[in-house]
């Protein structure tokens, strides 16, 4: 079945083949690169993530690509459309923020550290008036197509953090993500798209 190719593999030459492997790689570096960049612009660890069931339906369905930011500075409002992850799950939701609330919050370390520094001020001087701690936000989620909120998935937290929050979305691309849930559920699929992407990259001749 593939005699051709081999024979045009051994064509090649070792010189070939490892020149070959090199742009392979290279080619997968600069993808990496570029995914640490996008989140590094967006704050998100996650930038672009797809919709894998319907429980956001009719506003996402199962295959939608998303595009993510989380600003550092922008506090999340009722209605917005997050992706979350709890720790100890291996997937991230996709749901609206349901209710938010804020809850007093400690002043940061690296505040503290700033304020001792340049003001003179003790570490634990921090709490004297005129020195505002940053609120904690609490938040609430629903999937727009189920009929409970998501208490029972938050693994025993009353609320979501901040820090569990992948992003906000800000876009999208229908059934585009469908390529990723068909290698997730077919393994086989991704090992021989790999494998195939692979052997072009080492056959081709320019």
């Amino acid at each position: 079945m593939f005699a051709e190719e081999l024979k045009a593999f051994r064509r090649l030459g070792l010189r070939h083949v490892l020149l070959q492997i090199l742009n392979f790689a290279s080619v997968i570096a600069s993808g990496l690169m570029i995914w640490k960049g996008l989140g590094l612009i967006t704050n998100s660890e996650s930038p672009i993530v797809v919709v894998l069931s319907g429980s956001m339906e009719p506003a996402f369905y199962r295959g939608d690509l998303l595009f993510l930011t989380n600003p550092p500075n922008q506090r999340y409002q009722t209605g917005d459309i997050t992706v979350y992850k709890i720790p100890g799950a291996d997937i991230p939701i996709v749901h609206r923020v349901l209710e938010t609330h804020d809850t007093p919050g400690k002043v940061k370390k690296s505040q503290c550290v700033w304020l001792s520094l340049f003001l003179s001020m003790p570490l634990n001087s921090y709490d004297r008036p005129g020195i505002t701690p940053m609120p904690k936000q609490l938040m609430l989620t629903k999937g727009d197509n189920n009929h409970v909120d998501d208490i029972e998935l938050y693994q025993g937290l009353e609320w979501l953090e901040r820090k569990h929050i992948v992003g906000k979305v800000r876009g999208f691309v229908p059934y585009v993500g469908y390529v990723t849930i068909a290698m997730n559920d077919f393994p086989q699929l991704k090992y021989a798209l790999l494998g195939g992407l692979g052997l072009l990259a080492l056959l081709q001749r320019e």
